[in-house]
């Protein structure tokens, strides 16, 4: 119960908190609830064992299914067609940094145990193309021992706790400084389209009476969709579930975008954003030193070459193909962390319009992980 009451208070206490102090306002609310939300799990306030990890991934499992349907509704379609280009362009960048980084990495401690490495590097750009279900797929498919796996598991959600960190609270002026930004040639914007504009009447006047019966109708649909969503991947096998659930609800959200009455509900941005404020606590709060205190430091120092230099060759990458600041963070995030982060990232960025690209480089990437990372994990042993 404490664990649910934190996810759900400290995203209200943040919102509060931004409205009283404009320096607060102007870091952002979702920066904020990751921040406090790591503090808490660093100092020992939320427990580091199995049956909080269990309920934090729940929340987690709870959250993001809500907050996509909500984020899309006011989708605007056909700004996307202009968006593909880059997004095509980040993604191969992205793939490719990612294949490179493995590369770097098993020449340099491959050579001592060439089996372990390729097997641990394939493992690794199946996670940072496809999320867990890949890393756990590729895994099966290599016949990678539980002990290794759970020690690469252990050192990947480290990792991918700092570079959450780093893209969330310092990505958009790093990547600002050698990378585009974000154009839209759009003449007209809808602030009330905004995801996080700022003004204190956006998530204060959220839960407002006369905003309820729009929520109502937001959470009714929303609730549809998740349904038809688990149905629709009901009927694949088990271990795609996950990958097919994000696909259907995602692309029925933007079907039902289509409505203009759909698009015509208020305040189903904002509400998709509190979803995701709660997301970002239960996904902050799991981040703990305890796995370091008995480090294979080789296997660490091979896990960080992947997980930051696929980031670093990815904006490199995206610089010579002048990729802008927003899709490059987008799909980056995207890749490495999975789909459901898309719209965190649009979040911090304000900017909706990269939340759906986002999600589907994340998509494609589940598509293929599985064959990536195990395609590179052979290929590793004729180097």
């Amino acid at each position: 119960m404490l664990i649910i009451l934190i996810c759900i208070l400290l995203p209200l206490l943040v919102l509060w908190l931004s409205y009283r102090f404009p320096v607060l306002n102007k870091v952002g609310s979702i920066i904020l609830v990751y921040i406090f939300g790591c503090a808490l799990g660093l100092a020992g306030i939320i427990p580091d064992d199995e049956a909080t990890h269990a309920l934090q991934n729940s929340i987690v499992s709870v959250a993001v299914p809500f907050a996509i349907p909500l984020m899309l509704f006011s989708a605007d379609i056909k700004s996307w067609t202009r968006l593909a280009p880059p997004f095509l362009k980040s993604m191969g960048g992205g793939l490719a940094a990612c294949a490179l980084s493995v590369v770097i990495g098993f020449v340099i401690f491959g050579r001592e145990n060439p089996q372990l490495y390729s097997a641990v590097g394939g493992m690794l750009s199946g996670k940072y193309t496809g999320g867990d279900v890949n890393i756990a797929s590729v895994k099966t498919a290599l016949g990678v021992d539980d002990k290794t796996f759970g020690v690469v598991s252990a050192y990947c959600m480290v990792l991918s706790a700092i570079y959450l960190f780093f893209v969330i609270v310092f990505g958009k002026k790093t990547l600002g400084l050698i990378l585009p930004a974000f154009k839209d040639d759009r003449e007209k914007v809808d602030i009330d389209l905004k995801i996080e504009n700022h003004d204190n009447e956006l998530f204060l006047g959220l839960f407002r009476r006369d905003n309820l019966k729009d929520l109502g109708k937001a959470l009714l649909l929303s609730v549809i969709i998740i349904i038809l969503g688990a149905g629709i991947a009901m009927l694949f096998p088990k271990e795609a579930f996950q990958s097919v659930f994000i696909l259907s609800i995602s692309l029925l959200s933007i079907i039902a975008s289509i409505n203009k009455r759909v698009r015509a509900i208020k305040r189903t941005f904002e509400l998709g954003t509190f979803f995701i404020l709660i997301f970002s606590v239960a996904v902050a709060s799991q981040v703990s030193l305890k796995v370091l205190s008995e480090v294979d430091s080789n296997l660490l120092i091979f896990s960080a070459i992947v997980t930051f230099g696929s980031f670093v060759l990815h904006v490199l990458f995206n610089a010579i193909m002048r990729v802008d600041t927003d899709t490059t963070l987008t799909s980056s995030i995207s890749l490495i962390c999975s789909p459901p982060f898309a719209p965190v990232m649009g979040g911090v960025l304000h900017n909706k319009a990269v939340i759906g690209p986002g999600i589907a480089v994340g998509l494609f990437g589940y598509a293929i992980g599985t064959y990536f990372g195990f395609g590179l994990a052979k290929l590793l042993l004729w180097l």
